[in-house]
């Protein structure tokens, strides 16, 4: 029986943090290391250029995210690893599906949406990225797209325009895909109590050094805002959960109510004993960036087979072929 097809694309927008991990990227790898699955990872170049337009940048946050992402154990002997611009399939089929989606319909997309409500200039990639996103998921007769609730949207998108093409064409092309919405979805403190994110900057950097994570930890507000009346700081237990069993967690403070030094050193402590080992692997593969390169133009290759026979079913069913 053969297995099913789940597919994941990143954007390689920045050096994740551990927000990033626990509220996604570990379910995300969790999901890629299972025998159940044919996986397919790519990093999504093409929709990042809606956000970097800066070609050091780009090239340097590619190469980080391929690194990130093998250094947190994903295998390239089971997973198809490659950027989204080494196959020109996603854009080509992109481009069909323009022809049979119309703008009210992209007026609803989330970004679209976001952007509007703030008044920002809306250039056509981020109105049209809910198209390029469906042809990157149905080209590899996607069964499973790993997503949260809140990006349940995209998925719908690529069901849409699947089922619309099908039946403008009067063939079953197109393999309509299914959201797996990660279960117990962490939302992440930053530092200061919010929501971590880089807008805010109050991250701690996944991979961080011991000192970053120092310093980060010992910025965690503890104030009255961030603080519950029985003494023990709010923002620095809700993030030191993410490292260490409640039940183990809960009578080491409860015994040092108050000693808000104390909390954050444990909490620095578990932090760099998760982090060592995935900073230490990352290191390693730093030092041969020729072998990640080499992995992603493998993973190109791979997908690219696949991707060009769907592509060639499509011009054949829309005449061109």
């Amino acid at each position: 029986m053969s297995k099913k097809i789940l597919l994941s694309g990143v954007k390689p927008t920045g050096r994740p943090h551990i927000g990033n991990y626990f509220g996604a990227m570990k379910q995300f790898v969790d999901l890629f290391r299972s025998d159940d699955y044919q996986c397919y990872f790519f990093i999504a170049d093409y929709h990042a250029l809606n956000l970097i337009q800066n070609e050091a940048e780009m090239k340097q946050n590619i190469l980080n995210l391929a690194i990130d992402y093998l250094a947190l154990g994903l295998d390239p002997e089971k997973a198809v690893i490659f950027k989204q611009s080494d196959v020109s399939a996603h854009t080509e089929l992109s481009w069909i599906f323009d022809t049979i989606v119309t703008m009210p319909y992209l007026m609803r997309a989330h970004a679209y949406k976001d952007a509007e409500a703030k008044n920002r200039e809306i250039n056509v990639g981020t109105f049209n990225y809910p198209v390029l996103m469906a042809a990157d998921i149905l080209l590899y007769d996607t069964d499973v797209v790993p997503v949260g609730q809140d990006q349940k949207q995209h998925v719908e998108y690529a069901r849409d325009i699947a089922l619309k093409f099908n039946n403008i064409f009067k063939k079953e092309i197109f393999k309509i895909p299914e959201p797996i919405i990660l279960p117990n979805v962490a939302t992440v403190p930053g530092t200061d109590g919010r929501k971590m994110s880089k807008s805010y900057n109050n991250t701690i950097p996944l991979f961080a050094t011991r000192e970053e994570i120092v310093k980060a930890v010992m910025g965690i507000v503890t104030d009255s805002g961030g603080t519950p009346t029985n003494g023990i700081p709010a923002n620095v237990y809700a993030m030191h959960k993410l490292f260490k069993d409640e039940k183990d967690l809960k009578p080491i403070y409860e015994a040092n109510i108050g000693k808000y030094k104390i909390s954050k050193e444990m909490l620095i402590e578990d932090i760099d004993v998760f982090v060592r080992p995935l900073r230490e692997r990352r290191a390693e593969l730093t030092k041969d960036t020729d072998k990640v390169i080499e992995i992603l133009k493998d993973g190109a290759e791979r997908a690219e087979k696949v991707a060009s026979k769907k592509l060639i079913a499509v011009k054949e069913a829309i005449g061109v072929l």
